[in-house]
């Protein structure tokens, strides 16, 4: 078997979620357990959680994949003209029809349109936008074009520590070297280049460092990086001739005030030459974590994470080089034509003179408002629990507390071959059914431990969860005290 396989670990569908099935099983089976449910709060699934999806987005997808609908009464024009644009550029105006590998024309236009009037009116070239099966996919084939070398001279790829595991995954199938790069905590979360010219400097003695990946809004951490800080890192991965790596997929969800996202695209663009004209740069975003209204602050999230949609945007990449990226893109035919329909609607939602309009702005306020108050619930509440301590949740749609553990606990796990932050969430999930995603599958400094948990859950039952947790840590604390 491919050793390189065996290395691969994705703690966010790990043993864990593995355990969280099996207990859902015994409920149905009628097993008593200390809980009634099993509340998965590991992974970002908006609509699981109870999230209602976007009714404009359903019924331009109803209408593209059933066209008979066209005729219907019952759906207002705009949804129909939009179903009708986006069929007639498939093959036999079908969504089953396959599509060209970098994804269907008019739709990359349409991204690359949005992207321009995110960044302000910087030109965006639909030939440099790839669609693709989520944002992950469109990593992963980045990361692909990118690793070479052997022994000394195999290509490094720095990540952020907390880290999303889909990199240090796909770094370990693909045999690359992971140089971690630690996020500063006590400063909520930062990103210091002084920490990324020591894991570079470092690195420098096993491989040959050539990706630097920036995850903006971060997971887990749901930090917001400033304009300063974007600028610094441009500089930085310029000077030390590394291809840069943006991870977007968060960027319309940002709650904290004072916190504003910027794309890498504009600030590289802004900074002028010789960075605007020679930094390599690919930027990724999904359908799966957010949608963009006609300007940044507009943020919400959509929930589509089922219909697996995203792009990534290539800046300043050699032309051959970019050839050999639709080269390998065009291994996997192209992305689900469901997904592409939906990051059509997703980047150019209804206008204002539009008939939908009025109903897509009010449903997406009410998600932004209600996501804006359980960040700041998880973190008050969390802060209010001795031994809990959790920086400020500035986007994104996570939580990364830090949790105190006795000695006696660590001492426990190591016996069982848990690392200590998993042991606790094990406890946790068998005791009250909540399941959360230890830190040690994200990473984190030496002797601290974290959980990830989703901030997704109805108001009243996120409440409740935070209360379970809160009163769980305190007693196992006690426990082994």
């Amino acid at each position: 078997m491919n050793p390189c396989v065996r290395r691969v670990e994705y703690a966010v569908r790990g043993p864990i979620v593995q355990r969280a099935l099996e207990l859902e099983q015994e409920l149905r089976q009628g097993v008593k357990k200390p809980f009634t449910e099993v509340i998965r709060a590991n992974i970002g699934d908006a609509q699981a959680m109870g999230q209602r999806p976007i009714t404009f987005f359903r019924q331009v997808l109803a209408l593209c994949v059933y066209p008979s609908l066209l005729n219907s009464p019952d759906f207002p024009e705009d949804a129909k003209r939009r179903a009708e644009r986006i069929l007639q550029s498939c093959g036999g105006q079908s969504l089953g029809a396959y599509t060209i590998s970098s994804g269907i024309q008019l739709i990359r236009e349409d991204v690359a349109q949005y992207i321009e009037r995110r960044d302000g009116g910087i030109p965006a070239d639909p030939n440099n936008v790839f669609l693709s099966t989520g944002a992950s996919d469109a990593i992963v084939t980045v990361l692909k074009l990118l690793v070479a070398g052997e022994g000394r001279e195999r290509t490094g790829v720095l990540i952020p520590i907390p880290q999303y595991p889909l990199y240090s995954a796909a770094l370990a199938e693909l045999d690359a070297v992971q140089v971690d790069y630690y996020l500063d905590e006590e400063r909520a979360w930062a990103l210091d280049i002084a920490e990324l010219r020591r894991a570079l400097c470092q690195a420098r003695d096993r491989c040959c460092p050539r990706v630097l990946c920036v995850i903006n809004p971060g997971n887990p951490t749901g930090q917001v990086q400033t304009r300063e800080c974007i600028e610094a890192v441009i500089r930085f991965a310029f000077e030390e001739g590394l291809f840069l790596m943006a991870d977007e997929v968060y960027q319309d969800n940002v709650y904290a005030e004072g916190s504003q996202f910027h794309s890498f695209k504009k600030v590289l663009m802004e900074m002028g030459p010789p960075y605007a004209s020679q930094q390599e740069l690919a930027s990724f975003h999904s359908v799966s974590k957010g949608y963009m209204g006609e300007r940044a602050p507009n943020h919400v999230l959509s929930g589509r994470c089922g219909f697996r949609g995203g792009y990534v945007e290539v800046v300043n990449m050699d032309a051959e080089v970019q050839k050999q990226m639709g080269k390998l893109m065009s291994v996997r035919l192209c992305p689900p034509v469901p997904g592409q329909a939906l990051l059509d609607m997703v980047v150019s939602p209804p206008a204002p003179s539009e008939p939908s309009f009025k109903q897509f702005q009010a449903e997406r306020q009410e998600v932004l408002a209600e996501l804006a108050a359980k960040a700041k619930l998880t973190e008050q509440i969390f802060n209010e629990a001795p031994g809990i301590r959790c920086n400020p949740v500035q986007g994104a749609m996570y939580s990364f507390p830090r949790v105190q553990l006795p000695p006696r606990a660590v001492q426990r796990a190591q016996e069982l071959g848990l690392a200590p932050d998993m042991f606790f969430c094990l406890c946790l999930l068998e005791e009250t059914g909540i399941c959360v995603v230890p830190g040690s599958g994200f990473g984190q400094q030496e002797g601290t431990y974290h959980f990830r948990m989703t901030i997704l859950p109805p108001m009243e039952k996120l409440r409740l969860l935070l209360e379970k947790l809160r009163r769980f840590h305190a007693k196992f604390t006690n426990e082994y005290s």
